[in-house]
């Protein structure tokens, strides 16, 4: 009977399992393979492309462009701040929806948007408030007396784009989390809230005693898969830079981007297996960040 019963849990898994195969483990396999091939033409031999042997050469001349060392600083600043500044909004947010059960189905629609939305279409749109003449951000500042900024201009500093960036790939990423925990608001049992009501509880001390720990397994998946979206940010970029990637031409480039642009140039000998070991390094680092989030969290967790 149990033989049987495993059987059908290996045929329901299946489908999943063909699919991650095809369209994860093969082509992850594959790109490793890929950066250790020298002087690689993909579109050489009629399509069946040329090398010339093997070489860890090809990750030397990753680590050793300056360009690589800029994605990679874009990539971690924009991801060590947007990614937990995303999650402390979107929980206060979750939280005040709570409390307004008659509106709620009505901001939950609004805050939702950004999630079915082009985000190239959407970066266009920031761009356009970002603007230094005539943009929503710099008309806000100038209430206030501030003298416009360059936020995304030729001119714009680095903590300008990069401010610009996180504002808008912190807004993007809201929407999500809002939904997951606001579904995880709904699933708390309300007899833990009555018992604090009881014992007089602030609600500072009910949010950090009773909401927070028991959202705890749903804030260490938010945190890693956020974390993974924003190493692999790409779209963002584009939609608020363009082709430039930047301000100043790839001033905001970040690790996808580096990727794509070798990718894109793979006409040059060798530049396809230069994205191949750039993935592979965005790879490890992923994966690096993902167990050192779980390892720490692991005596966070209440389940």
């Amino acid at each position: 009977m149990e033989t049987k019963n495993n059987l059908k849990a290996w045929l329901y898994l299946a489908p999943m399992l063909i699919l991650m195969i095809v369209f994860t483990f093969y082509p992850l396999f594959n790109a490793f393979i890929i950066s250790f091939y020298k002087d690689y033409l993909p579109l050489a031999n009629d399509g069946a492309g040329s090398i010339t042997g093997y070489t860890f050469a090809n990750y030397s001349v990753i680590l050793k462009n300056q360009l690589f060392w800029q994605s990679i600083k874009n990539t971690f600043v924009l991801a060590l701040v947007s990614v937990p500044v995303s999650i402390l909004i979107s929980l206060f947010i979750a939280v005040a929806l709570k409390s307004i059960p008659k509106l709620k189905g009505f901001f939950q629609t609004i805050f939702f948007l950004p999630y079915v939305t082009n985000g190239i279409a959407v970066g266009m749109a920031f761009a356009v408030m970002f603007h230094r003449d005539y943009g929503l951000f710099n008309l806000v500042l100038s209430w206030f007396k501030i003298s416009p900024i360059d936020w995304i201009g030729g001119t714009a500093s680095w903590w300008a784009q990069m401010g610009a960036l996180m504002i808008f790939t912190i807004w993007e990423s809201l929407a999500f989390k809002i939904l997951v925990f606001t579904s995880g608001l709904q699933n708390i049992d309300k007899q833990y809230y009555d018992a604090a009501k009881i014992d007089h509880a602030t609600k500072w001390t009910i949010f950090k005693r009773i909401t927070v720990p028991l959202l705890s397994p749903l804030i260490l998946y938010i945190s890693i898969t956020s974390m993974i979206g924003a190493l692999k940010a790409y779209n963002s970029v584009i939609g608020l830079f363009g082709e430039k990637l930047g301000g100043q031409p790839y001033s905001m480039i970040t690790i996808v981007a580096f990727v794509y642009k070798y990718r894109s140039d793979f006409s040059f000998q060798g530049f396809y297996s230069y994205a191949a070991s750039a993935a592979i390094i965005l790879f490890i680092i992923t994966l690096i960040f993902s167990l050192i989030q779980t390892t720490v969290s692991k005596k966070r967790i209440h389940y």
